[in-house]
């Protein structure tokens, strides 16, 4: 199972995306970031969507309409019970009540105007040639489905004269057709899809997000940055090897650094852009990001056993010919140094057998710099001492850093001179 809490999808995530209109579509951007894809084609399938929808932007960028309209035509289609009136038309037309037929011609009247805008202003418009061609089907499907309303009249008639007995009866009659053959809920899942990938492009093209290359050997990203950051410092990062060791001092940006590879080979995982100039990853099945540390307290474990139990799944999952792409923020520092140097020790030695996964592993543990072999890389977050104070670049290199911001800052407070 993909452990992915510590990305924070709802929460942090999901506003990059959610332009919605409505609370469907946003629940389907919701499931659409939760949802990693399966296979490369899948991805590359998405992200042809996305640049149709891009290549769409024209007619688009002004996509919208009353949403209380959406709502009430949506409850109407789905919940409310709607009589084909063709079975009994002279009932309907000498016995019904003046408030039934108000309340009919009311409620086809936001139906008709609303799935006329749908049609007139955007799907019809559309230039399906740049959609995917299962996709296309899928927008032809919409508009199949708004065809059988004869918008174009009945918006017609509604203008100039208004709904009749005789128009009530037709289109009671083409809505019980309609439920008989399930065609409703379907067409409520193609729109609000498509809204959702709308959404998620104009998300994309708001945040200047570029498209990856997925499926190469290596990880590659260039001017890479944590799109929640305002003003965020750029890295570039290109390595081979399947074990990343990343030290450096604390405030440095190790979390800000691991989170923003992480989201970068998240975002390429669901078919979306990401947040650099260009990118190619690998491609992988199984994920876990562990970027915020805590005790698991509804399982009883403490923070050292959840990693414990974190390791052991993924390395499980490793070993049964997963590939893995996995973050340790800090590995194992919640238990003494020694056992903590050993374990880590031996966890990146294991880890690094396997060469189908990916792991980025965090950690303030000094001694860790001697453990090497061919598929482990050590990276550091620079920090410069200016005047014997830390000015952090937050910029990624190769190798080690030696530097002890935490001496530093326990002088520079006064603590030697307060507690001797």
């Amino acid at each position: 199972m993909n452990n992915l809490k510590d990305l924070h999808i709802e929460k942090e995530l999901l506003p990059l995306f959610d332009y919605s209109l409505n609370m469907f579509a946003r629940n389907k951007i919701l499931a659409l970031l939760k949802t990693p894809l399966p296979s490369i084609a899948m991805i590359t399938e998405r992200q042809n969507i996305l640049r149709g929808f891009t290549a769409n932007q024209n007619i688009l960028k002004q996509y919208s309409y009353t949403v209380l309209y959406l709502n009430e035509v949506h409850f109407f289609l789905n919940d409310e019970k709607i009589e084909d009136l063709s079975q009994k038309k002279f009932k309907y037309k000498v016995f019904a009540s003046k408030h039934e037929k108000t309340r009919y011609i009311s409620k086809f009247n936001q139906l008709i105007l609303f799935f006329h805008r749908l049609e007139s202003r955007y799907f019809s418009r559309l230039d399906l040639k740049q959609f995917p061609e299962e996709y296309q089907t899928t927008i032809k499907q919409i508009l199949q489905f708004l065809s059988k309303f004869n918008l174009h009249n009945y918006a017609y008639i509604i203008r100039e004269k208004g709904l009749k007995d005789k128009h009530i009866i037709a289109l009671t009659e083409l809505i019980y057709d309609l439920k008989e053959k399930e065609s409703i809920p379907l067409f409520w899942e193609n729109l609000f899809l498509f809204e959702a990938y709308l959404s998620i492009n104009l998300g994309i093209l708001k945040n200047d997000f570029t498209y990856p290359q997925v499926g190469t050997k290596h990880i590659k990203l260039f001017d890479f940055y944590h799109p929640l950051i305002k003003e965020p410092v750029k890295n570039d990062f290109e390595n081979g090897s399947n074990v990343i060791v990343l030290n450096g001092p604390n405030m440095s940006g190790k979390s800000t650094f691991l989170k923003a590879v992480g989201l970068c080979v998240y975002f390429g995982h669901i078919g979306i852009g990401i947040p650099a100039a260009c990118g190619e990853i690998p491609f992988f099945n199984h994920f876990s990001v562990k970027i915020n540390r805590r005790d698991d307290i509804l399982n009883g474990y403490s923070h050292f056993m959840t990693e414990v139990m974190n390791l052991k799944n993924i390395v499980e999952s490793a070993g049964n010919g997963k590939q893995c792409f996995a973050i340790f923020d800090e590995l194992f520092s919640g238990t003494n140094v020694e056992d903590a140097y050993e374990i880590c020790k031996t966890t990146i030695n294991g880890l690094s057998k396997f060469p189908n996964s990916y792991f980025l592993i965090s950690t303030h543990i000094q001694e860790l710099k001697s453990v090497s072999n061919d598929n482990v890389s050590n990276y550091y977050i620079d920090c410069k001492l200016v005047k014997d104070s830390p000015t952090f670049t937050y910029k990624v290199k190769k190798g080690w850093s030696d530097i002890k911001v935490g001496r530093i800052l326990f002088a520079k407070e006064g603590l030697n001179d307060l507690l001797n």
